[in-house]
């Protein structure tokens, strides 16, 4: 079966705070790529603490969230 060539960025980076980081172009709120493993490892760097902060990495085709840390989800926990 051959394989039919996707657009050359099919990789998004999403995250709710604003996404800052040495490996991003600070002016850019699209941060796109071609290579999902580049866009995970990037992904994880923007972030301060992946731990506590959520971001996404989307295939753009699909829709669908392919990687996703462990951050909070928007809820508030006190402990």
């Amino acid at each position: 079966m051959a394989y039919v060539k996707a657009p050359p960025h099919d990789y998004r980076i999403e995250n709710v705070d604003p996404v800052k980081g040495s490996l991003l172009p600070p002016s850019s709120s699209n941060h796109v790529f071609a290579d999902y493993s580049l866009a995970v490892a990037v992904a994880v760097k923007s972030v301060a603490d992946p731990t506590r902060q959520e971001v996404r990495v989307v295939h753009i085709p699909s829709g669908e969230v392919v990687f996703r840390t462990s951050g909070s989800s928007g809820a508030s926990q006190s402990f």
